[in-house]
């Protein structure tokens, strides 16, 4: 299906119902955004060591892209697909240590650990072969800071998606965050995807169904910045409340920072509070059921328990509340299209305009 946003938000509808309900505009959402998308995918201390395997499944439900971490003996990690070349076996079954190559348990075709092909058995005197299309394909891999994010097809270059959040919290010490494996923890929320992310997009909600978080923050001075593929969100903190001090050459020197809530296209979330940062991921899995995974990494644990980051797992219930209820709201006989508040929904209209700019491209899958 089409999708159609008015670049002029103030003429703009938003996407119809059926966009969130119809399994086709699914579909053309995974296959033209998700895959094209830079997707979080651990921190660097996976795979860290010469020998190092780890297999994984990007956005299992929904993509089901099997993939492979593996760094070789010199230290060089690459990230590849996981499925061999001949008749489509998934190679490595369980994280480990690599011996000096890959091979396939179904007929023994051996690659290296950089993906190339070394042998095969039995294939003398098949004509033009090996090919390059027996190698196992590389996939796009990169790094922010310790953060690593891969992409199957990138529509963007991952240095434009990390942009600002290197201008705005670069100077924190990011790479030495903690992650909590207690403080971390997994949600399933029944609704689409895109219906979440609209949701973390505007603070419109917040005084409406965020009793504790409206009281830490000034509801105000909330802003809402757009980038070239992301949004930021800006959190001024109450007086008492705990905040940031950033530097004076930063943008936001001087202001009473209790939050940067940056959204990276098409469904990453990196939340930095003063004691640290929460990185939610978000995995699609069909039309109406969603993964959410919130990952804390610690920096000043004094500081947990207070501030705008104090109870996420309060605030991340009251969202799916509201989320589900649009999802059920949205299979109606009587709702069609909303509009936008100029003052409170830019982030929102932004993500629907870079939605329809991939899902509006024609298609160009072929067997």
């Amino acid at each position: 299906m089409r999708l159609d946003i008015h670049p002029d938000i103030t003429l703009a509808h938003t996407p119809p119902a059926q966009f969130y309900t119809d399994p086709a505009a699914f579909a053309a959402l995974s296959e033209r955004v998700l895959a094209a998308g830079w997707h979080f995918v651990g921190d660097t201390s996976v795979c860290a060591a010469p020998g190092d395997l780890h297999p994984f499944t990007l956005l299992p439900g929904c993509l089901d892209e099997p993939l492979l971490l593996a760094r070789d003996q010199s230290g060089t990690l690459r990230c590849m697909s996981n499925v061999c070349t001949h008749r489509g076996t998934v190679l490595v079954q369980a994280p480990g240590k690599a011996g000096p190559s890959l091979r396939c348990r179904y007929h023994g075709r051996t690659f290296a650990l950089d993906g190339a092909l070394k042998h095969m058995p039995e294939f003398e005197g098949c004509k033009h072969f090996p090919a390059e299309s027996d190698n196992l394909s590389r996939v796009p891999m990169a790094e922010w800071r310790g953060l690593r994010f891969v992409s199957i097809k990138p529509a963007q270059g991952f240095a434009q998606l990390t942009a600002e959040l290197e201008r705005r919290v670069g100077w924190l010490p990011v790479e030495s965050f903690k992650l909590d494996p207690a403080r971390s923890r997994d949600y399933t929320v029944k609704a689409h995807w895109a219906l979440y992310c609209d949701n973390y997009l505007e603070g419109f909600h917040v005084p409406f169904v965020h009793a504790s978080l409206n009281a830490a923050l000034e509801y105000g001075e909330y802003t809402t910045e757009l980038l070239p593929q992301g949004v930021l969100q800006v959190g001024i903190a109450k007086p008492g409340e705990p905040c940031f001090t950033p530097p004076p050459s930063h943008p936001d020197h001087g202001r009473r920072v209790a939050a940067w809530y940056f959204w990276l296209f098409p469904c990453t979330m990196l939340n930095f509070y003063p004691w640290g940062l929460s990185v939610n991921v978000i995995e699609p899995i069909h039309r109406e059921l969603t993964r959410v995974r919130y990952l804390s990494y610690v920096h000043d644990p004094a500081k947990l328990a207070q501030g705008a980051g104090a109870d996420l797992h309060h605030v991340e219930l009251e969202d799916e509340a509201v989320v589900e209820a649009v999802q059920a709201g949205l299979k109606g006989r009587f709702y069609r299209r909303g509009r936008y508040s100029r003052a409170r929904e830019t982030g929102t209209h932004h993500f629907h305009r870079l939605l329809a700019s991939l899902v509006n491209q024609p298609s160009d899958s072929t067997l």
